[in-house]
C-alpha cells in the first residue's frame, strides 16, 4: 500500500466520527439517565428525552438521544424519576398570592390559637387597614362550635376583622366589619346566612353569599403589591413541581393582569382561568370568545351552586344527620342556574359548577343533560361532587360530565363528615373512583388555599385515602382509591382534557409542551407513607428550569 493510500485508511474513521458528530440533530435540551414516566397512551417509561423550542421531540434510551441529538444542555438527573409537569384542575392562584399577608389559620386547635394569630399579624402589620385571615375549622377545635365576634370586637374595637373558615364559604367578622359593609339584623341575604344568636343579636359569622357583602369592602392591593405577591405564589408552585393550573372564578381585570405578567415573562406557570359569571364577564367573552394562548386559556365560566358541607351550606336531599331542621341552600334560584346553562350551551364555552351536596350535584347534572342535547364532547364540569347519589353517579358518563375532584378534601372531611351526612349518605361522598368509571377519567386538584398546594399530597389522599399522618391505617373508604397510574393521570394529562389541553400538554411525548418535574421519589412505587416526604428536584416549564432544589 502506498504512503498516501495508507494516510488515507487511517484518516477514514476520524472523518467519518467528524462527519457523525456534524450530523446529529440539534437540541436545546437533553434529559438522561432517568425514568421517565411519560403518562401517554400505554403509560411507557423511557430513560431519556430532547427538547427544541420548548416542547419534546423525542423520547427513548439515552444511548439512543445522545447519539441522535447535540444538545446546548444536558442534564444528567442521577437516576432519578421524571414526571409530567404537574397540573392542579382546580385551585384559587390569584386568591392564594393575596392571601399570602393574611394570618395563617389553618390547623389552628383552638379559637384562643386563632385569636393569639390575629394580634400577631396586627404586630407584623401595624398600619394595615383591615385584620384578615384564613383556615380556621371549627371541627378542630373543642367542642366543634362555630365562634363569634365578641372577642374580635373587644380587641379590635376600631380596626375591621375578616377571616374565612377553611373551606371559604364562611367567614367571621367583628362589628366594625359589619358596620363598614352596612349589615344589620334586619339585613336581607338569599342563598347565604347572617347568623344571629337566641336573642337575635348577629354573631358575626356569615355564611356564603353573606360573605360577599364584607369581603367586598376590602380595599383591593396595588398593582405593585399584587405583582409581588403573585410572583412569590408562583415560586411556592414550581417549588412542589405545579406548572399549570386552573383557576377557579376570576374577574377579567385578574385575568388580564396574569397575562401582563405572563407577556413580561415574569409569569411562567401556564394557566386555565374560569370566568366568574358577572354580566361583565358574560358580556366581554361571550361576545369576544374563548382565548387560547400558550400559557393562558380562558374557555369556561365557574359557578357555584351551593357551599360547603362543613358550614352546612351544602345542598342535601335530605336533612343534615347533626341538625335535622336543615338542608342548605342553592346560591342561586333554579331558573338562573338554567338560563345560564342554556346560554353558555350557546356559545364555546364549558360551565364548570361548585356542586357538594348530593341535592346540587343532581340538579346540576340534569340541568347539564337538558342543555347540552348529547353534545358529548364539550367537557363541562361539576367542581368537587362531593356527595353525589348513586342513581346520580351515571349521569357523569351519561351526559359526559367531567368529574373535576380534590382527593384531599376526602382526608381532611373524613373525621367529622359522618356526622353531617350519617353512614349510609357517607359512603356516596367522594366516590372519586365510582365517578372515574363513569366518565372514563377524573381530574384532580386541590383547591388551595382550602387545602395544601403540593400535588403529591392530593396524590398520596387520592391513592392511600389517608392523611398526612396516615390515618387510617386500612384507608378511608378504600372502594374508592384510584390506582397510582390513575391518581398520575389524574394530575397530568386528565387535568389537561377538562381543559380541553391535551393535545398540548400533560404527557411526555413529542410535539408537547417540555413542562414537566424530576422527584426523588417512584410514585408508582413507593410505600405509601413516603409519598407525601417526595421531594421536587427540578421543575421545567417550555424547556425552562424554574425551579432547583438546593
Amino acid at each position: 500500500m502506498t504512503r498516501l493510500r495508507l494516510l488515507s485508511f487511517l484518516a477514514a474513521p476520524a472523518l467519518l466520527a467528524g462527519c457523525a458528530n456534524t450530523t446529529r440533530t440539534p437540541a436545546d435540551v437533553l434529559v438522561y439517565n432517568a425514568t421517565v414516566y411519560t403518562v401517554d397512551s400505554t403509560f411507557s417509561t423511557a430513560q431519556a428525552f430532547a427538547i427544541q423550542d420548548g416542547k419534546f421531540v423525542a423520547v427513548g434510551s439515552a444511548e439512543e438521544l445522545r447519539g441522535k441529538f447535540q444538545a446546548k444542555q444536558e442534564v444528567d438527573a442521577r437516576g432519578q424519576f421524571v414526571y409530567p409537569g404537574f397540573y392542579d384542575a382546580h385551585c384559587h392562584f390569584y386568591r392564594y398570592a393575596l392571601g399570602l399577608r393574611d394570618a395563617d389559620l389553618v390547623g389552628t386547635s383552638s379559637w384562643q390559637e386563632v385569636v393569639q394569630k390575629l394580634q400577631q399579624q396586627r404586630k407584623q402589620y401595624p398600619q394595615a387597614a383591615w385584620i384578615t385571615g384564613r383556615g380556621w375549622d371549627q371541627n378542630d377545635w373543642p367542642g366543634k362550635q362555630f365562634p363569634t365576634k365578641d372577642t374580635l370586637d373587644a380587641l379590635f374595637p376600631n380596626t375591621p376583622v375578616f377571616i374565612t373558615r377553611v373551606d371559604g364559604h364562611a367567614a367571621l367578622v367583628n362589628q366594625k366589619a359589619l358596620e363598614l359593609a352596612g349589615i344589620t339584623a334586619r339585613t336581607p341575604i338569599s342563598g347565604g346566612t347572617i347568623t344571629k344568636d337566641a336573642s337575635g343579636k348577629l354573631t358575626g359569622l356569615l355564611v356564603d353569599n353573606a360573605v360577599r357583602l364584607v369581603s367586598g369592602k376590602i380595599p383591593e392591593p396595588t398593582a405593585a403589591e399584587a405583582e409581588a405577591a403573585v410572583l412569590e405564589a408562583q415560586q411556592r408552585c414550581v417549588a412542589v413541581g405545579l406548572t399549570s393550573l386552573a383557576d377557579a372564578g376570576l374577574e377579567k381585570a385578574n385575568i388580564d393582569r396574569l397575562a401582563d405578567l405572563q407577556d413580561q415573562g415574569k409569569l411562567k406557570l401556564r394557566l386555565y382561568a374560569m370566568l366568574a359569571p358577572t354580566k361583565e364577564n358574560k358580556q366581554y367573552y361571550l361576545k369576544n370568545g374563548p382565548v387560547f394562548k400558550d400559557r393562558l386559556t380562558v374557555c369556561s365560566f365557574k359557578v357555584y351552586a351551593d357551599g360547603a358541607l362543613g358550614s352546612r351550606g351544602a345542598c342535601l336531599i335530605h336533612s343534615y344527620a347533626d341538625r335535622p331542621q336543615e338542608t342548605g341552600f342553592l346560591l342561586s334560584s333554579v331558573a338562573d342556574f338554567r338560563s345560564l346553562a342554556k346560554e353558555l350551551a350557546a356559545s364555546k364555552f364549558q360551565m364548570n359548577t361548585h356542586a357538594i351536596g348530593d341535592s346540587s350535584n343532581r340538579l346540576l347534572l340534569d340541568i347539564y343533560g337538558a342543555a347540552l342535547h348529547g353534545q358529548k364532547d364539550r367537557r363541562w364540569r361539576i367542581e368537587h361532587a362531593q356527595i353525589v347519589s348513586k342513581t346520580d353517579v351515571p349521569k357523569f358518563g351519561q351526559f359526559g360530565i367531567v368529574p373535576s375532584v380534590q382527593p384531599t378534601h376526602a382526608t381532611s372531611d373524613m373525621y367529622w363528615a359522618g356526622e353531617r351526612l350519617g353512614p349510609d349518605r357517607l359512603k356516596t361522598a367522594y366516590a372519586f373512583n365510582d365517578l372515574r368509571k363513569q366518565y372514563g377519567q377524573v381530574a384532580l386538584g386541590s383547591d388551595f388555599p382550602v387545602e395544601d398546594i403540593n400535588p403529591l399530597f392530593g396524590f398520596h389522599s387520592a391513592v392511600a385515602r389517608q392523611d398526612a399522618k396516615n390515618y387510617p391505617a386500612s384507608g378511608f373508604q378504600m372502594e374508592n382509591a384510584l390506582s397510582r397510574p390513575d391518581a398520575l393521570r389524574g394530575m397530568t394529562t386528565w387535568a389537561a382534557h377538562a381543559a380541553f389541553q391535551e393535545k398540548q400538554k400533560g404527557s411526555i411525548r413529542p410535539g408537547m409542551a417540555a413542562d414537566f418535574v424530576i422527584l426523588d421519589t417512584d410514585l408508582l412505587q413507593a410505600p405509601k407513607e413516603k409519598l407525601r416526604s417526595a421531594k421536587v428536584q427540578q421543575t421545567w416549564i417550555a424547556g425552562e428550569q424554574v425551579f432547583a432544589a438546593k
